[in-house]
């Protein structure tokens, strides 16, 4: 599924599909008030706009070219004075409900847009790991932004103004078949072509707009992936490469959007050459039909009929931007749906069973995992870990190490086994609870934008700042903290930006003491960047964090778990071999030749 919403953006959607509308009215039924109150409110827009040529057919033929007429000039003046003045009121009417209209379309399309944003951020928060390891983040930011914009802008300019436009054509079509039915079979004869050009571009634009979609989305997506990785791209010196590669694809889409606009560029034009031809038929006759001694039809009634036909022809105009919107808002909600319909790989039982007091036991029963299915990762790994033991893992890179400490924290479910907390298995335990009792440190810590102290209890409102303050000193933090400007209330820019890899450990360090969790997951190569003194800090600092807790040690380098109570060596995804680092080395087995190709590696580096 992950893999399929990776290549979402190339699937052709319908231009209209009722499903994703009966889903869309969801959204919109909370505010059902507004939606149908700027539905009336268009409705009577479109009569207020009709009525004018109604009252210029009154003016014209009652009072200022009437046929027969016993009026006085006076008379005659007077009444064209209140048509002007009535044509004046249903203009001022026109404009006062398309203002009520589109200012409840507004406010209808931001509380929806509120709402969905909402739904998604809490859906993706939701999704487990699995999911992001598929997806791209510029996409996803693509669906929060652009998709709901678009969505947007259909409730607001497109799905009443599209019903109101549909009843202005058929009320125009009604008027002048009432008016006359002869000259009205005139403008029936410029109607079938204009449907068969109208199709022709709704294709060909609707083909641009999928192309655009998926350049759009593409940029996004290179962008979102630049900028994460500015630090590698400059110190590959990619900047050329990588500014080569997004020229092309910002290129690939200003082509598409180039052609997007010559559509929209001819087709008013065509509009306008058939309301032209319809108009000039019109004239020919309908004027003849006035000329004719037995007045089959007034100036009046002429003239009306060409203001009704070119009332006719402006929805007409708007059609080809009408169907870009619903277009984007199909393509669109299809998207957001998409997200919102993932499956929760990792969810809660109904009922879970409630952990209680964690005394910080953990255990791996015959555990096999894969990140993709058959090719496993972890092959039947049982290791039991005693509360307060600190226990070390060690291996190869890939040997499956990482692994453990997203299934303890249960971001993923084992596909065979169970990892037992406390004798009960995760699965049937709350992930809130259980990850309330299991801290990390992990290699790259992220710090969100904010200060100091609030990336220590990440807002949690039961940490108190003297707590803060308190586990800061106990990490060795505070030192540095306190020479920052304005301490623990100095504000940190995104991803920590500014502040040293070292730094940001211990705030990682002091997070985790913060929360206080019985089981602490670390991550060794946290230690593997910093200067001899950060590294002092953050191995006393470890120390500190280890003590009294059950404590897995997930380790690179086998110089900093010497003093842990067990080592369990992982390869290929199975243990061969366990115990504390003496006993390894005098097994001579695959930890000593591990432990002995570091120790090399480190003579080299020295001398």
């Amino acid at each position: 599924m992950a893999e399929t919403f990776f290549h979402e953006d190339e699937i052709l959607g319908k231009a209209y599909d009722a499903r994703l509308i009966r889903r869309l009215w969801g959204y919109i039924r909370p505010y059902h008030l507004l939606f149908f109150g700027a539905l009336g409110l268009a409705l009577m827009t479109v009569g207020a706009d009709l009525i004018g040529p109604f009252l210029t057919q009154l003016a014209i033929d009652r009072y200022i070219a009437p046929v027969k007429t016993s009026l006085p000039p006076e008379a005659r003046a007077n009444g064209v004075f209140g048509m002007a003045l009535l044509y004046l009121l249903a203009l001022s009417l026109g404009f006062c409900l398309r203002y009520l209209q589109n200012f409840m379309l507004n406010v209808l399309g931001q509380k929806v847009m509120y709402d969905l944003r909402s739904a998604m951020f809490e859906r993706l928060q939701g999704l487990s790991l699995a999911f992001f390891d598929h997806n791209p983040v510029g996409r996803l930011m693509t669906r929060i932004t652009n998709d709901v914009d678009a969505l947007n802008d259909f409730f607001t300019s497109g799905a009443v103004s599209l019903i109101g436009d549909t009843f202005t054509m058929l009320g125009v079509l009604i008027i002048l078949l009432v008016e006359s039915w002869q000259l009205a079979l005139v403008v029936f004869v410029v109607i079938p072509p204009l449907l068969i050009v109208t199709a022709f571009f709704q294709r060909a634009m609707r083909d641009n707009f999928r192309a655009i979609r998926v350049r759009l989305a593409r940029i996004n997506a290179n962008i979102a992936e630049n900028i994460s990785g500015t630090q590698v791209v400059q110190l590959f010196n990619r900047e050329r490469r990588n500014f080569a590669h997004f020229d092309g694809l910002n290129r690939d889409y200003r082509t598409q959007s180039l052609r997007s606009l010559f559509y929209f560029a001819l087709f008013s034009p065509v509009v306008n050459l058939f309301a032209a031809v319809a108009t000039a038929l019109i004239v020919r006759v309908g004027g003849g039909a006035v000329l004719s001694p037995a007045h089959v039809l007034s100036i009046g009634a002429l003239v009306a009929f060409l203001q009704y036909v070119e009332r006719f022809f402006l929805p007409v105009r708007d059609l080809a931007e009408k169907y870009t919107i619903l277009q984007a808002a199909m393509a669109s909600s299809e998207r957001i749906f998409r997200v919102l319909d993932e499956p929760v790989t990792v969810d809660d039982k109904p009922q879970p069973e409630p952990l209680g007091a964690v005394r910080g036991d953990v255990e791996f029963r015959d555990v096999w995992f894969a990140y993709n299915p058959g090719e496993w990762v972890l092959k039947g790994i049982s290791f039991h870990i005693r509360p307060g033991e600190s226990v070390a893992f060690v291996g190869a890179t890939g040997a499956g190490k990482t692994s453990l400490i997203s299934l303890i924290s249960r971001f993923y479910d084992v596909q065979r086994g169970e990892v037992l907390v406390d004798g009960k298995n995760v699965k049937d335990l709350a992930q809130a609870e259980l990850r309330a009792h299991v801290g990390a440190v992990l290699q790259d810590p992220f710090i969100f934008s904010g200060t100091i102290a609030s990336n220590i209890r990440l807002h949690e409102s039961g940490i108190s700042d003297a707590r803060v303050r308190e586990a800061a000193r106990f990490v060795n933090a505070q030192s540095f903290i306190e020479r920052l400007p304005n301490g623990y209330d100095e504000e940190v820019r995104e991803r920590g930006a500014g502040l040293s890899v070292g730094q940001k450990q211990l705030l990682a360090f002091a997070r985790a003491i913060a929360f206080n969790p019985e089981i602490l997951l670390i991550l060794d190569e946290a230690t593997s960047s910093v200067d001899t003194e950060t590294e002092a800090l953050i191995q006393d600092a470890l120390e500190k964090l280890m003590r009294g807790r059950t404590s897995i040690i997930i380790a690179h380098r086998l110089s900093t778990i010497r003093n842990v109570d067990r080592i369990i060596v992982l390869h290929k995804g199975r243990i061969v071999e366990e115990g504390t680092h003496e006993a390894l080395l005098e097994r001579n087995g695959y930890y000593k030749r591990l432990y002995e190709l570091q120790y090399a590696e480190s003579l080299s580096k020295g001398a």
